[in-house]
């Protein structure tokens, strides 16, 4: 597949669509999708059953756009043979030329969406790294910036648990990102971010550098087989310590998991009761796993290909400046821009995910 701009859509066959964004396959999942929603006891599964559900009408919705924009296409080759004998249909047909290149841009965009996780559900987390309460700060800053983000793009949030720092800001914090390409955008923010700025807690105001890690995985849904073994994990319960009104700190109802043979550690204490917090719990740890599995997996091939991995804490993957200039940098694409509030501020985070998906597309072409 070529990320290349490609020739003007009048130039192109108007079938040309079809092929491109993959309408047959889209077709032939629809009908897949369709047999299951009719099989007998399919929807005992609620939860099963509205997820394929969400799938066929996200489907269906993205078929009848295509063949709008296929339909379009076919009117807009007709339009330009017209407008070679008329010169007043120039306006008209650079119009359509715009709008219909736009809608290319914005499909292409959607084929980036490579991993088969895409469109599930992102559980991201943020950790106060390096740098004392300055980090703590910066970890707090980032949540906000990515609920700033979900929030634009519609996106259904829910905070499964938040620890809080001992002077500001949060320790730790994970919610729970619900929406079109949830994990397929989010995952390109995973790994350590740096600020560097002067910092409101120094009493010199000297400039200071902290770090906080974001850590995204993918939901995963009961049917995806993750297996625990019930001797490698411990349960802990206590009580609460965040926001919930009289509830918090008089039941132990907030629940930590920890998977020994990982040491991965799980918490929730947003919930009221013990129960529903032992249930998100499991389904984080669950997502965490199967996200673990996949990371040794990719670290093997790499190894086998001879690449070097090198996963230390001060290797950022961005870079926030307040003092002495102002630019949020990725150190992975070379993304930058000088507007550090719209990003910050404002969750801009668009240019830099897309970035990350295009240059990754371009790394998997090479492969192939």
């Amino acid at each position: 597949m070529s990320w290349r701009p490609r020739r003007p859509i009048y130039t192109s066959a108007p079938s040309s669509s079809r092929s491109i964004f993959d309408f047959a396959g889209k077709e032939a999942r629809a009908g897949q999708l369709e047999l299951e929603l009719g099989e007998p006891g399919f929807w005992d599964d609620p939860d099963r059953a509205q997820r394929t559900a969400q799938e066929l009408n996200r489907l269906q919705v993205e078929m009848r756009e295509l063949a709008s924009l296929e339909s379009r296409s076919s009117d807009l080759l007709e339009l330009a043979q017209m407008a070679e004998d008329d010169s007043g249909m120039a306006e008209q047909l650079s119009s359509e030329v715009t709008t219909i290149t736009a809608e290319l841009a914005r499909r292409e965009l959607d084929l980036l969406f490579q991993d088969p996780y895409s469109e599930y559900p992102a559980l991201l987390s943020v950790h106060a790294g390096a740098g004392g309460t300055d980090a703590q700060d910066w970890a707090e800053m980032l949540l906000r910036m990515y609920l700033r983000w979900a929030d634009g793009k519609h996106l259904k949030i829910e905070m499964i648990d938040q620890s809080e720092g001992e002077e500001a800001g949060l320790k730790s914090a994970t919610a729970r990102f619900e929406g079109a390409h949830a994990y397929g955008q989010l995952r390109a923010e995973k790994g350590v971010h740096r600020l560097v700025r002067i910092s409101p807690f120094d009493a010199a105001h000297r400039r200071h550098t902290a770090f906080a890690l974001v850590e995204v995985y993918p939901e995963i849904p009961d049917e995806v087989e993750v297996e625990i073994d019930e001797k490698d994990v411990r349960v802990d319960v206590y009580r609460s310590s965040g926001a919930g009104g009289q509830h918090v700190n008089k039941t132990s109802s907030a629940v930590r998991i920890t998977h020994l043979p990982t040491g991965i550690v799980v918490t929730c204490q947003n919930e009221r009761s013990q129960q529903q917090n032992r249930e998100t719990a499991w389904r984080v740890l669950r997502s965490r796993l199967l996200d673990f599995q996949r990371a040794q997996r990719a670290e093997h091939l790499a190894d086998l290909k001879g690449d070097q991995i090198s996963p230390e804490w001060g290797n950022q993957i961005r870079s926030y400046v307040l003092q002495p200039y102002t630019m949020v940098k990725d150190n992975r694409t070379g993304h930058e821009t000088g507007n550090v509030d719209a990003v910050v501020e404002e969750g801009d985070l668009d240019p830099f995910i897309e970035a990350f998906l295009r240059q990754e597309a371009t790394g998997r072409e090479r492969l192939e």
